[in-house]
């Protein structure tokens, strides 16, 4: 028989990890949808009575968003322009009545490759907390999340935060997603991209990741590496140029790996510029 509890607080519910195997539910959107007509085999644990764990704060050091924070929160929250490709990426995550349940966490744990999520917080250079009885580590987005539906999470480990260091918080960032349609759809391709300029116009840093091109979704570091000190106004030449050896697309219902290589480096310099706040090419926050 399986077993569901509910815990209070997070010390209940890590002590609950501790004695044996849980299936961790927030919003649950991925959970029960996936189940169909099968019964649940697994034993549940329930964290939505943990108000500690919502909530988006800050420390001396980072932007903490809890692992409980739903989409809906994330997108009225009050942050910075380097959050916009966050704040973005919140508005595809399924259907207004789901961002008001999913959560980021759960965002994170579901690994599928097209999640909207992890590339707006890669480059954020994101980094998951996790915990158990047996303390606290903290590991790189890219770290955590190892590949189709896998993670580097313990058996007795929850996430229980998402943290962004605030030394990585100036400039602004923006999320471009390719789609079959425009809502309530799973990305053929998505780009995030954070762009810092310097005093005389030039890119200073970038950060761009690509979602749905890979098992994991990918920072593109030798594009990053290019753009640094470029006008933004070769952006887009830079783009076509760049081989994007980090991305390895497949061929599935949604679109062919050829037109997924193609189409990736339009909705990437579509985001990168509108990260650089090219007017033209601005995507709405």
């Amino acid at each position: 028989m399986t077993r569901y509890a509910r815990p209070k607080t997070l010390d209940e519910a890590l002590a609950l990890l501790g004695e044996g195997a849980w299936r961790v539910v927030a919003g649950a959107t991925d959970f029960y949808p996936a189940l169909g007509n099968s019964p649940i085999r697994d034993d549940v644990l329930d964290i939505n009575a943990i108000g500690e764990l919502r909530g988006i704060g800050e420390t001396e050091t980072h932007v903490v968003i809890g692992a409980r924070t739903s989409w809906t929160e994330v997108r009225k929250a009050d942050l910075p322009p380097a959050f916009d490709a966050l704040k973005q990426a919140a508005r595809e995550v399924g259907s207004v009545q789901i961002q008001n349940v999913a959560s980021v966490a759960g965002n994170l744990c579901n690994a599928s490759p097209a999640a909207d999520g992890v590339p707006a917080l890669m480059v954020l250079g994101a980094e998951v907390e996790l915990r158990s009885l047996r303390g606290t580590r903290y590991l790189a987005l890219a770290e955590f999340i190892l590949g189709n539906r896998r993670t580097a999470l313990r058996p007795d480990e929850m996430v229980t935060a998402v943290r962004v260091p605030r030394s990585v918080t100036g400039g602004r960032s923006a999320f471009v997603k390719l789609g079959a349609r425009r809502y309530l759809v799973i990305s053929i391709a998505m780009a995030a991209a954070r762009v810092t300029l310097a005093g005389d116009g030039m890119i200073g840093t970038a950060a761009v990741a690509v979602g749905a091109c890979s098992a994991v979704a990918q920072r593109l570091r030798a594009l990053e590496a290019e753009l640094s000190g470029r006008r933004p106004d070769e952006i887009e030449r830079i783009v076509a140029q760049m081989a994007l050896n980090e991305l390895s697309p497949i061929d599935d219902v949604r679109g062919s790996a050829d037109y997924r290589r193609a189409a990736v480096r339009e909705i990437v310099a579509r985001a990168v510029l509108a990260a650089a706040d090219d007017p033209s090419r601005r995507v709405a926050a």
